[in-house]
């Protein structure tokens, strides 16, 4: 009988070691170390799809002018939000790798991309669950594909097989984390089986020139389950967050190396799948009638688009010892700078007062450009008078209480505009290059954050 063979990996970057370390030589983790089997058959190790094209590539130096670069049109898929992301499109021999929560609509987002690409032959393999439960839900989405086809297996013999026989022209694997190698006896999930999987699907794609979507799962900290090495090896890193309680999910591109990592499309989750969300402000923005203190609009910029969200907040005499401090959507160690800069340069006791702050929509925002809307909802609040109607504001605030300047101020104007809003409050900094003729709502420039007080309540 041959020999058992271990070896042990880190578990935070993947590195192999035969033997144990106390800390990762190649991302200097501690205690990061586990023991998997591995059993590696190189002999035997032969690729199913090599026979897929017939015209194998050589492997040879060549000079780097020499390489000619024929233009691929990618594939366009009915998601406008998904082609916003992925840079205009999929990529042909392209590998993404699309991360998210337990139930936040990933399987139920692919499963509905690749029943609309009625023009190509899909094949979407599921580790997780069975053809009935793919066909309820497909049945759910209320999309028929002649040329949608389903295999549940996890092995990845058996997938290339049927891959050879099938010759889709777009893979989906769901998940990775499910897959496992014949030629690695650890179990599937382990470091070892998604590294090699992953590498299997990857030299697929590029010899094949087929695109491959593979839905990996989160850890609870947040990060990708499996190596770090997952990542840099795909070619394409999407995040799929959002709160499970809202309606709301957002595709975020962590790496792209076929476009820009700056944008994000947005979704509203139905009892028909997922619907892309083309003007998200409107509703982000409550629709009320009355005027109440403690809500302020900012004009906030998401990715590439501009998105006009409503910041909520409520101050309120504190009746324990220790005033609360309470956040959704924000980081709470900014509104507690921002409380900071109210007391110490407007005057305002903050200390005896509970502080709770909620971004509307169940969004998490991390552009500095809102700290000037959180500020005048703080304010509104502290005061209970309602700040003017149809007025939004873009700005940063700085610990000297002066208001910074934020970039691309002309989109968040024209948004503004474009939703019917009569003022936007900005910084005074910003002006410089603005060409405030060709935008019909009124533009007020503020430097410091007593002027905005003195503005909104004097």
């Amino acid at each position: 009988m041959s020999k058992v063979k271990t070896a042990f990996f880190c578990s935070n970057c993947g590195y192999e070691s035969a033997k144990w370390l106390g800390k990762c030589p190649s991302c200097g983790s501690w205690n990061t170390f586990v023991q998997e089997v591995i059993h590696k058959e190189s002999s035997q190790k032969e690729n199913n799809w090599k026979t897929f094209q017939d015209d194998k590539k050589d492997s040879k130096t060549i000079a780097l002018h020499a390489v000619t670069t024929p233009e691929q049109k990618r594939i366009t898929t009915p998601d406008a939000e998904l082609n916003r992301v992925l840079g205009g499109g999929i990529v042909p021999g392209s590998i993404t790798l699309i991360a998210g929560e337990p139930g936040i609509g990933k399987s139920t987002l692919f499963l509905q991309v690749g029943l609309m690409l009625k023009d190509i032959t899909i094949l979407y393999i599921s580790g997780e669950e069975s053809d009935q439960q793919i066909k309820m839900r497909a049945d759910r989405l209320k999309i028929q594909n002649d040329n949608f086809y389903l295999l549940t297996e996890t092995s990845t013999q058996t997938i290339f097989q049927e891959i050879k026989k099938l010759r889709p022209q777009l893979v989906i694997v769901d998940s990775i984390q499910t897959i496992q190698s014949p030629y690695i006896d650890s179990s599937p999930g382990s470091i070892s089986q998604i590294r090699e999987s992953a590498s299997e699907f990857q030299r697929f794609a590029k010899e094949t020139n087929i695109p491959v979507f593979l839905i990996g799962h989160i850890t609870k900290d947040g990060a990708i389950a499996g190596p770090k090495i997952l990542e840099h090896m795909v070619d394409t890193v999407l995040q799929f967050e959002g709160d499970r309680h809202y309606t709301y999910r957002i595709l975020r591109t962590i790496k792209n190396r076929f476009g820009s990592t700056a944008e994000l499309g947005i979704y509203e989750m139905s009892g028909d799948g997922m619907r892309g969300v083309n003007n998200p402000s409107e509703l982000l923005i409550s629709q009320k009638e009355d005027s109440l203190s403690g809500i302020a609009i900012a004009a906030s910029i998401e990715g590439m688009r501009p998105l006009l969200i409503e910041v909520q907040a409520l101050v309120t005499q504190s009746v324990y010892g220790t005033p609360q401090r309470t956040v959704s959507g924000f980081d709470l160690r900014r509104m507690q700078l921002l409380l900071a800069v109210l007391e110490k340069r407007g005057g305002f006791h903050f200390g005896v007062k509970d502080v709770f702050l909620n971004i509307a929509g169940g969004l998490k925002v991390e552009d500095p450009s809102i700290d000037l809307a959180v500020l005048c909802a703080l304010l509104s609040s502290y005061e209970d008078i309602p700040l003017p109607p149809l007025t939004c504001f873009a700005g940063e605030v700085g610990l000297s209480g002066e208001i910074r300047a934020v970039n691309r101020i002309e989109q968040r104007i024209a948004e503004a505009e474009k939703l019917g809003f009569e003022k936007i409050l900005v910084s005074r900094y910003n002006q410089k290059g603005l060409n405030l003729q060709k935008f019909n709502i009124e533009v007020i420039s503020m430097g410091r954050v007593d002027e905005v007080y003195q503005y909104l309540f004097g």
